[in-house]
């Protein structure tokens, strides 16, 4: 057991992507219109558990001096690398200090606890003001099989520290096992898992309901202390069951699940649900928080005044109502690269490290120019303002927070794009640098000149198996 006073949530935001994929598509039948089967947010083909992290970001430092964030914890079982670190890319695209510590915590779904944890004790001892953690999960399952149906992609992002705390981490509890449930190994492709009565049984149900009955027991707290219990769950029945045996009313006090309607985030999947219960917590409201994977995690929070200022932050609800339906399934396998297809992305020699390195502050962190004399941005880097013709009176300024309109555009069938047309624009920046940049989440028909825009950070290609960053432009969406 563990306390940690004065020091929680100061913001929070996520991410969900656009698209959702009927679970009778996934089963073979259709997209069942009216048969109530559901649905799973999916990432588009331009998006991984690293692009996700950095929209949840972008979204929980909305208002806040991006130098005031010290550290950057990244949760997540999926990343693309296994010996690169996630944690400085994302620092990087977020345009953080050069000097922020940064981690990636992975190898459990119990990652992103784990990380809220870590960086609650970093700012109690005071190594630490406030650190940002973030938990973005983007499994691939085999297709047509019952994970397929229940995973579901996503992230989200916490700002822990001292000053204006919305939701005070009271307590934490946390135990350890060693059980052989849910699984995958370095050469495997998808997750795999045991038999789902053994894994619910001996796995998830014994160690969440040990980890609550002890954060429970000896805070000398009861299930009624308790607005809402945020509680991981494989499935509705067993979610509802942990609930009702450790003493909470599962219809009023259990934070839904949201089964059928984003899917199981993995190592993002509890953060995501305390998402959705701060953004309908009220000062004075306690949660608990138990998460599962080799153990469990719980953490009890108390919500205060500050809540109230969050409200307005792209939580959990704009992302849900803010939806396209992907009823394709033959399209869905060929975005992960599941069907042999022409639009391999993956192919090729990739691209150069040299050029990469040399270019990142463009490529990854969005950094446009602006002329000291004039005063005219631009992108990307020259020598000689445009202008004004000053030569070398350049300084670098961030344009990934602004928002655009279109200023032309172009519909290529023929780009080799998971999913055609590629849309390809001409955008006119907030301050005037014009960029050319691919859409993303966007159909052609919505496309228009003077459409407003705002930025986001995607996959550009994956070619040579690694993948390569850069910024699209999609529509801004109420």
């Amino acid at each position: 057991m563990s306390r940690i006073a004065e020091v929680g949530i100061t913001a929070y935001g996520a991410y969900v992507p656009m698209l959702r994929l009927s679970l009778g598509a996934i089963s073979g039948g259709g997209r069942k219109a009216g048969s109530g089967s559901g649905e799973r947010a999916v990432a588009y083909f331009d998006e991984d558990a690293v692009t996700m992290a950095v929209a949840a970001a972008t979204a929980c430092l909305e208002g806040i001096e991006r130098s005031s964030v010290d550290g950057v914890l990244f949760a997540s079982t999926s990343y693309p690398y296994r010996e690169k670190q996630a944690a400085s890319v994302i620092a990087k695209a977020l345009d953080l200090r050069r000097d922020v510590a940064a981690a990636d915590v992975a190898g459990s779904l119990r990652a992103g606890t784990n990380a809220l944890r870590l960086a609650a004790d970093a700012v109690r001892a005071g190594s630490a003001r406030s650190v940002l953690v973030i938990a973005s999960d983007c499994r691939l399952a085999a297709p047509r099989s019952a994970q397929e149906k229940s995973f579901g992609d996503g992230a989200s992002a916490f700002l822990i520290g001292r000053d204006a705390v919305a939701a005070t981490i009271e307590a934490s509890h946390t135990i350890s096992d060693e059980i052989i449930d849910v699984w995958r190994t370095e050469t495997d492709p998808f997750v795999k898992s045991w038999e789902d009565r053994f894994v619910v049984e001996h796995g998830y149900m014994r160690n969440l309901r040990e980890v609550i009955q002890a954060l429970l027991s000896r805070e000398k707290l009861a299930p009624r202390d308790f607005a809402k219990l945020v509680l991981y769950g494989p499935d509705a029945r067993s979610h509802a069951a942990v609930a009702k045996a450790c003493g909470f009313d599962s219809k009023t006090q259990l934070q839904p699940g949201l089964f059928g309607q984003l899917g199981n985030t993995g190592a993002a999947f509890a953060p995501m649900l305390l998402v959705a219960a701060l953004e309908q917590a009220k000062p004075g409201d306690r949660l608990l928080v138990a998460n599962y994977g080799d153990g469990a995690d719980a953490l009890a929070l108390s919500i205060a005044d500050p809540i109230t200022k969050l409200w307005t932050r792209r939580g959990l609800r704009w992302h849900l109502e803010r939806r396209v339906e992907l009823d394709n399934y033959d399209k869905y396998l060929g975005m992960r690269n599941l069907q042999v297809s022409s639009s391999d992305r993956r192919a090729g020699q990739g691209v150069s490290a040299t050029v990469h390195y040399r270019d990142r502050d463009e490529d990854i962190s969005f950094h446009g120019h602006k002329c000291r004399r004039c005063g005219t941005e631009q992108f990307p880097l020259q020598r000689v303002c445009f202008q004004c013709f000053a030569r070398d009176e350049l300084e670098q300024i961030r344009l990934a927070d602004r928002h655009g309109k279109l200023m032309a555009f172009t519909f290529d069938y023929f780009a080799g794009s998971p999913d055609p047309p590629l849309i390809v624009t001409t955008t006119e920046i907030d301050g005037g640098a014009r960029v050319y940049l691919q859409m993303t989440d966007a159909r052609a028909e919505e496309v228009k000149l003077d459409l407003p825009v705002e930025l986001t950070f995607r996959k550009i290609h994956e070619y040579g198996g690694t993948p390569n960053y850069f910024w699209k432009c999609t529509p801004i969406r109420a």
